[in-house]
């Protein structure tokens, strides 16, 4: 999918979170959207995902293989995303959430070769409240990574990882997401380290 946003801007309540951005975000790319705490780049990852309303301006999709444009509300069947503040449904078990989100977006991989990848083979029937931090976040990224998306979305990917758990991170990026259009949003050069283009969310206030 190609997404392109177009003198996009977001504000709440009379304060501009950001202004003016044109930018045009192409399939088999990785982007960095970088910035300090509370730069808004969450915000924009969001607009990008269509889960929040932009402002001003106008984000655009574009189907890869015709170049046909995709309706707004069609576009999410295309994207999966993966942020701190993504709340997981905890009295599930990882196969019941998995199977659940399988429901929305088709998974790459069997939900058993999922949790074996991602080290959570066992815990895979326990409720997801009794999960670590860690555990929980991993459980993030597998539903977003194994999603059969062209576009992946991430916020903060590495949050309440361990150092296993960033390495894991970075071994799926790179055995499932070639072919695909990542945005990360972070302040932390370890979870976009392999972004080729990096937008800084303050040239656009």
């Amino acid at each position: 999918m190609q997404i392109t946003l177009t003198n996009t801007g977001k504000r709440f309540n009379l304060e501009w979170i950001f202004r003016h951005v044109n930018f045009t975000f192409f399939t088999g790319n990785a982007y960095a959207i970088v910035g300090s705490n509370g730069s808004g780049k969450s915000t924009l990852l969001q607009v990008i995902a269509g889960a929040l309303l932009h402002s001003e301006g106008q984000v655009s999709f574009k189907n890869d293989a015709d170049k046909k444009n995709i309706n707004e509300e069609d576009a999410f069947k295309e994207i999966a995303i993966a942020t701190p503040y993504l709340e997981l449904i905890e009295e599930m078990t990882a196969v019941e959430f998995l199977k659940f989100h399988e429901t929305f977006k088709p998974l790459s991989s069997s939900i058993e070769s999922i949790l074996q990848e991602t080290s959570l083979s066992a815990a895979s029937h326990k409720q997801i409240r009794y999960f670590s931090s860690g555990m929980k976040q991993r459980l993030k990224l597998a539903q977003a990574i194994f999603s059969k998306t062209s576009v992946l979305l991430l916020d903060e990917p590495c949050t309440n990882l361990d150092t296993a758990g960033i390495e894991l991170y970075h071994t799926l990026i790179r055995k499932y997401t070639a072919d695909r259009l990542i945005i990360v949003s972070s302040n932390d050069k370890t979870e976009y380290s392999f972004c080729k283009e990096i937008i800084t969310i303050e040239n656009y206030k």
